[in-house]
């Protein structure tokens, strides 16, 4: 298995300099780098239609490759968006978007990606928890912020 020591990553994106909006498609393309397929988990339809709309029109020069989970035969799609658990495309990499549950298959990804938003109180507040929670259950966590020039620096 391609699991480190078996166990899934987990990593929390602190968003303070970039909006989701920005570093997710960043994100979700060094994923398609590395041959990893994804699944982005909302909590909302409008909040996945935003994302699915973004993935098509967020860079001049390239899109992202995706459907949305009410389409049909996502196994073969590098990025599936969803609002609910499952793994349809058989994907490595989770991640979770507003405050979207943790996944009971957990052992299932190679990374689990929480992002949150820094200006939201609500959403520190909850990624504070999730921290201590899954880091209480063994999990193997590290948190991510940015630093001036705009670069994911590994803080814990």
């Amino acid at each position: 298995r391609w699991f480190r020591n078996g166990m899934t990553e987990i990593l929390f994106y602190h968003l303070e300099r970039q909006s989701l909006e920005e570093a997710l498609p960043k994100l979700l393309e060094r994923s398609i780098d590395r041959g990893w397929k994804s699944i982005v988990q909302t909590t909302t339809r409008e909040r996945l239609e935003a994302l699915d709309a973004l993935l098509w029109t967020y860079d001049d020069q390239s899109f992202l490759p995706h459907a949305a989970d009410s389409e049909p035969n996502l196994e073969d799609e590098p990025i599936v968006l969803t609002t609910g658990g499952g793994n349809p495309n058989a994907a490595q990499v989770r991640f979770l978007v507003e405050a979207a549950p943790f996944p009971s298959d957990a052992s299932n990804y190679q990374r689990i990606v929480l992002m949150f938003d820094g200006g939201d109180e609500e959403a520190v507040a909850g990624a504070r928890g999730a921290w201590k929670e899954l880091r209480a259950s063994g999990h193997e966590l590290t948190y991510w912020q940015q630093n001036e020039s705009g670069r994911w620096e590994k803080k814990a």
